[in-house]
């Protein structure tokens, strides 16, 4: 089956730039509502995946717990614990279901690794159970 057919493009989905601030990805993140969002560069490439603990620790141990303190740090400066891994547009339907045990989403990637997209675990469930019921 053609991972495609399970796709977010990239259109629809809320993405960070490499150059935000913490700041900038803590509002992103609570006006979408999202615990984790990717992280692309200004060519497209995805860089990684953000998380809301990650934010949290850096504003903990770095910055003690100041609000005010983040404004002007850069997103790569906050260390994240793991990022999402991606799949290229020709995987197949196996690499993600073992991807989506351990993440919200699977990045997309295309041949010249620029993301295109997002397929969220809940789609993936959602076609196994269909399969399963049927």
């Amino acid at each position: 089956m053609n991972i495609l057919f399970f796709l977010t493009p990239k259109s629809e989905v809320a993405y960070i730039y490499e150059d935000y601030t913490m700041r900038q990805a803590l509002e992103k993140m609570e006006y979408h509502r999202y615990s984790s969002i990717p992280i692309i560069n200004k060519d497209g490439k995805y860089v990684g995946t953000i998380t809301e603990g990650d934010l949290l620790w850096t504003l903990k141990n770095e910055f003690s717990l100041d609000l005010k303190s983040i404004e002007d740090v850069p997103i790569t400066d906050v260390k994240r614990r793991k990022d999402n891994r991606p799949v290229s547009i020709d995987a197949n339907i196996e690499d993600l279901i073992s991807k989506s045990m351990n993440q919200n989403f699977v990045p997309v990637v295309d041949d010249k690794d620029t993301f295109i997209g997002i397929i969220k675990r809940r789609d993936i469930i959602e076609y196994c159970y269909d399969k399963i019921k049927a």
